[in-house]
């Protein structure tokens, strides 16, 4: 029984959440975030959620599913996501995987890499380092033991950093080094019909998209979503709140940055951002790039490939679990 899924991907701020309410309109999807910072609840401004209005119209999965104090991964994603796909095609819909975190879609395709255990001295010694001699000595760390690793994450993420210096420290091989002898590994791929859809547009024009959302989302009500999540007692320190927007109007309410200084470091840093993702979905010879300023050509290859792959009545079918 073939039951197809469909993925659309892209860099920050280029409408992928604009093109996935049409295609799920069209198609009769369900959506399903593949974005690491969605997860969070309380968190809705800065993530670039899906109003409240979109979601009534397509049911949406894993946004809003856990606090922002809790740790959540690729192998969360990997459990979720999975077990959403066989939510929606049990219904008879078509599940539309989106989002832009490379990792997690990665995950999806090629597994997750053997875990490592990291003996508790090893964690709680990086971890008072991280405390005591800041992020940016321990990244300047994992710049020369891993300078793979380093380049496809944000100097501020503090459970990457951590991450990448724990498998180095117990095993001597670099994180990357991991993932690529994971990835030369045979495996049996969990979603093995899809058609992942890329969408891509003038870097030019990106730019300007992102600098258009930054102005428009450091505004009052964004800063009042942070403080009301200061209020709450999630911390600065905490990994969600270290995220991009977050951080930053922190530091302007904190009285660190005057809002314009915050915005135009978000602006810079998100355009790194954006960088570091296409050049990780370009790694990805299976995905089918459409400039975002024509994604009518999207429809006629959506269409075949549910012609080819999709029945109704066959996903509705009672599973065997002999």
């Amino acid at each position: 029984m073939k039951m197809p899924v469909l993925i659309l991907i892209g860099p920050t701020a280029i409408g992928k959440t604009a093109l996935s309410l049409r295609i799920a309109s069209t198609f009769g999807c369900e959506i399903i975030s593949m974005d690491s910072m969605q997860v969070y609840r309380y968190m809705d401004i800065g993530t670039a959620k899906a109003s409240k209005e979109e979601q009534a119209l397509i049911r949406h999965h894993l946004i809003d599913i856990v606090d922002p104090d809790v740790q959540y991964n690729a192998a969360c994603f990997v459990r979720d996501a999975m077990a959403a796909v066989h939510d929606i095609h049990s219904r008879g819909k078509i599940p539309l995987i989106t989002g832009g975190t490379g990792l997690y879609l990665s995950s999806l395709n090629s597994g997750l890499f053997d875990t490592v255990q990291v003996p508790h001295e090893v964690r709680s010694r990086l971890q008072q380092r991280l405390e005591e001699e800041g992020r940016e000595v321990l990244f300047q760390e994992l710049t020369t033991c891993d300078p793979e690793s380093a380049a496809r994450i944000h100097p501020h993420d503090s459970q990457r950093l951590l991450r990448g210096l724990e498998l180095y420290a117990v095993t001597g091989i670099p994180w990357s080094e991991h993932i690529r002898r994971q990835q030369m590994r045979p495996r049996q791929p969990l979603l093995p019909t899809q058609l992942q859809i890329g969408l891509r547009c003038d870097r030019f024009l990106l730019y300007q998209r992102i600098q258009k959302r930054t102005e428009i989302m450091m505004q009052a009500p964004f800063q009042q979503e942070v403080e009301e999540l200061l209020t709450r007692g999630y911390g600065s320190e905490l990994p969600s709140m270290q995220s991009l927007g977050y951080r930053h109007m922190i530091r302007h309410i904190q009285g660190a940055w005057s809002l314009d200084a915050a915005c135009q470091s978000l602006i810079t840093d998100t355009r790194r951002y954006a960088k570091r993702q296409l050049t990780w979905f370009r790694a990805n010879p299976d995905i089918h790039w459409f400039d975002r300023n024509h994604p009518e050509a999207i429809f006629p290859l959506i269409k075949q490939f549910l012609h080819n792959n999709f029945s109704p009545a066959q996903a509705l079918a009672p599973r065997s679990h002999a």
